[in-house]
């Protein structure tokens, strides 16, 4: 059976002996200096693992509406959502994906330095391009080196170009005309991923606009990685979710943080605890606050 939530670095080691169709991507980012994650993977990776770089590979090469300019591009290249990080098209990604002879028929292991903050992303697109056989691995590259993993530096050799084919979407992405038509209604509930001082408009680093969409509810993307760094446990995440919600049925939530990265973990973290899939909205705030005419609110 795939893997398709978390891997243990346990299970990844095995799944490596095993010589099954298997890419690992090594996801390591930084907002602040994003040249440092691919430094960070070329001093230290997992042997085989790929760099997977979240402004070059998982967003559309193009502005965003707000501090980043404005959405140019040809139909090919037109993005799929808005915000600082733009989804790139399906066909695009899948593109991508060929020209590093991903296949199908292959396991997707992602991972990070971050808390799985950025390989979420990677996770979640191959979810939307049709792929469910994708899994985070728990604890990161610090759980692997903990457990006394090998590590390689620098490059790894160019892997032959394969063709992914794309299928149907396995997980739901909406926009912010989706989440304006919906708002205040019962048939959906956002969650905001970012730090409550940013939620809350106390302060906004990023975007133009502080505060957050009217009736989000606040879960920073933090609270879901234990002390050991790993993701708690499915009882504990179906405990502190449902005391979130309340009434409001799961299936209803909505995810956003500032550019649809951060997001991701509380989408991971409520299909671990068996409350998933939810829908996620990509261009989140950093697109919403783009339009002066959409409602914002503070604390």
């Amino acid at each position: 059976m795939p893997f398709t939530t978390l891997i243990s670095v346990s299970e990844l080691q095995a799944l490596m002996r095993s010589g099954q169709p298997l890419m690992v991507f090594d996801c390591s980012f930084d907002l602040a200096q994003p040249s440092l994650g691919a430094a960070q993977y070329r001093e230290a990776h997992i042997p085989g693992a790929l760099h997977a770089d979240l402004d070059k590979d998982l967003s559309a090469k193009h502005g965003a509406p707000g501090r980043g300019g404005t959405i140019t591009a040809s139909a090919a290249d037109e993005p799929a959502s808005g915000g600082r990080h733009p989804l790139p098209n399906r066909e695009r990604f899948a593109t991508w994906l060929s020209g590093i002879g991903f296949a199908n028929d292959m396991q997707a292991v992602v991972y990070d330095r971050n808390g799985a903050n950025y390989c979420g992303r990677l996770w979640w697109m191959l979810k939307w391009a049709g792929h469910d056989a994708v899994a985070v691995l728990d604890g990161g590259l610090q759980a692997w080196k903990a457990a006394g993993g090998a590590l390689a530096s620098g490059e790894e050799p160019a892997r032959f170009q394969s063709n992914f084919a794309l299928g149907a979407p396995l997980r739901r992405l909406v926009g912010a005309q989706d989440v304006l038509a919906h708002l205040g209604q019962e048939g959906q509930t956002i969650v905001d991923a970012r730090a409550t001082p940013r939620y809350l408009g106390e302060t906004e680093p990023l975007d133009p606009v502080a505060g957050h969409i009217p009736g989000a509810l606040n879960r920073p993307f933090g609270l879901n990685i234990g002390p050991d760094g790993r993701f708690k446990s499915a009882e504990q995440l179906r405990s502190e979710f449902q005391a979130l919600l309340g009434a409001r049925p799961p299936a209803t939530v909505v995810h956003q943080c500032g550019s649809g990265v951060s997001a991701i973990p509380n989408l991971l973290a409520m299909e671990i605890a068996g409350l998933g899939p939810t829908q996620l909205f990509a261009g989140s705030w950093s697109e919403w606050c783009s339009d002066p005419s959409r409602p914002v609110e503070r604390g």
